[in-house]
């Protein structure tokens, strides 16, 4: 760890992406290493595919010689994520981003008038309260850091990965959808909040994305894409597209900007004729 000789203080950038072990997160992990930054990489379950992303990680960040740190958390819970936290601070003593991207999708595809319960509560549980308050307690400790003064040059910021079913109705994934949906208003919400903090805040907006999720209807999109032109850039997204639009954000590329959507979706979200 690179520290100040006068101050003690870790002068790298650190980032805590939640679900980092594969897709999506691992993808942003390995970015952020390649620009500098430290990393807490959070999992829940696949403990090979994490450390496989803590040795990419490192890999990739070259002659920044990224130093990352590996935390089993399952973000829904309460004690999972003070755990979490502690060992960032533990290891690292600082965080200067979090990445919200932990999510699963729904076990079955369900027609809204069968849906159950217990999927609802699952996908909101993981998807929405639990980056809602991680978010809380990361914006505590954000704060903390802006106002000890101790950090020069401190730039935080929060991101969301959400998806374009923030805002497109598949009356079979509805519990997906309103989960998306309220880490959008979420996005909001805090960016509002944490303006007076110098605390930014984004979202991340990718659509169809070539990761293990979608490896089941990858025929069905082939043909939308592909063939029927879904998206005006005809081709899947990739992790990797998602990974560079974080790492901008990452990077200061938008200090004047908070709240805003990042839409990673091929130009999904244009309304055509």
């Amino acid at each position: 760890m690179t520290t100040s000789k006068t101050t003690g203080i870790n002068e790298r950038r650190v980032a805590l992406v939640t679900g980092a072990s594969r897709g999506i997160g691992r993808a942003i992990a390995l970015e952020l290493a390649r620009n500098g930054f430290d990393l807490m990489i959070n999992y829940v379950s696949n403990v090979a595919a994490a450390e496989e992303a803590c040795a990419e990680a490192q890999a990739a960040s070259g002659a920044h010689q990224t130093r990352v740190g590996l935390c089993r958390a399952d973000i829904a819970e309460r004690r999972d994520r003070e755990e979490l936290l502690a060992r960032t601070r533990e290891q690292f003593g600082r965080l200067d981003l979090l990445v919200n991207n932990a999510g699963v999708a729904p076990e079955a595809r369900v027609d809204l008038l069968e849906a159950s319960e217990e999927s609802f509560d699952r996908l909101v549980r993981v998807n929405l309260k639990g980056p809602y308050f991680l978010s809380q307690a990361v914006a505590r400790w954000m704060t903390e850091q802006q106002t000890s003064g101790a950090l020069p040059c401190y730039q935080p910021a929060i991101v969301n990965i959400t998806s374009i079913s923030a805002y497109t109705a598949s009356p079979e994934r509805g519990d997906y959808c309103v989960a998306k949906a309220g880490l959008a208003m979420m996005t909001q919400l805090y960016a509002a909040r944490l303006a007076v903090e110098g605390i930014n805040v984004y979202e991340i907006r990718p659509g169809i994305i070539a990761t293990d999720m979608t490896a089941g209807v990858k025929a069905k999109y082939d043909r939308l894409i592909l063939d029927e032109g879904l998206t005006p850039i005809r081709r899947w997204g990739l992790p990797e597209d998602v990974a560079r639009a974080v790492a901008a954000v990452a990077m200061g590329s938008f200090p004047f900007s908070t709240g805003e959507v990042i839409n990673v979706d091929g130009g999904f979200h244009l309304r055509r004729l």
